[in-house]
């Protein structure tokens, strides 16, 4: 009985192990906060390094190796586009572009900065977000709008890449 009960314990812990390897999550998330001091959006994005360079390397045919002492010299330039490629802005309705000010890596994570210009006073924020849809058409982008202390977020998917908030 002890042995039964130890092989039963053995395959439980394997097979939970080996379905948590198939079940992967793509998720990023975007924090969009409103500067009045500065009249801009500061966005900061939290994209998996993994899921990025797949896209990346399949699209340039090259090993980016982002945030490692290897780091292709191109890297930001190309993640600067790519994210100008599959992120758009509007506030109140009108098309802003976004300014790419640096990026960093956080554990398995690539988090970049950004900056839109911005009115002074917000009404809505629209966001198209496709990153990594190219890729994993279960990605989710997860976006989190703060005006003022008003918080608003939305979920963009596959099927439905945009969406607005309004304040």
């Amino acid at each position: 009985m002890k042995k039964l009960f130890s092989t039963f314990i053995i395959l439980l812990i394997a097979a939970t192990l080996t379905s948590a390897g198939v079940h992967k999550y793509y998720v990023s998330v975007f924090q969009i906060e409103y500067s009045v001091k500065k009249k801009e959006l500061q966005v900061t994005g939290r994209i998996f390094i993994d899921d990025l360079e797949k896209s990346l390397n399949t699209k340039h045919g090259k090993k980016f190796n982002i945030g490692t002492s290897r780091e292709d010299p191109e890297a930001t330039a190309i993640i600067t586009q790519y994210l100008a490629d599959k992120v758009s802005i509007k506030v109140n309705g009108k098309a802003v572009a976004f300014k790419f000010l640096a990026k960093e890596v956080e554990d398995d994570q690539l988090v970049c900065y950004l900056t839109v210009p911005a009115p002074k006073k917000i009404e809505t924020i629209e966001v198209r977000n496709t990153v990594l849809f190219e890729m994993f058409r279960t990605q989710q982008n997860m976006i989190n709008a703060k005006v003022g202390t008003e918080r608003k977020s939305l979920l963009l998917t596959y099927d439905t890449p945009s969406g607005t908030v309004t304040f």
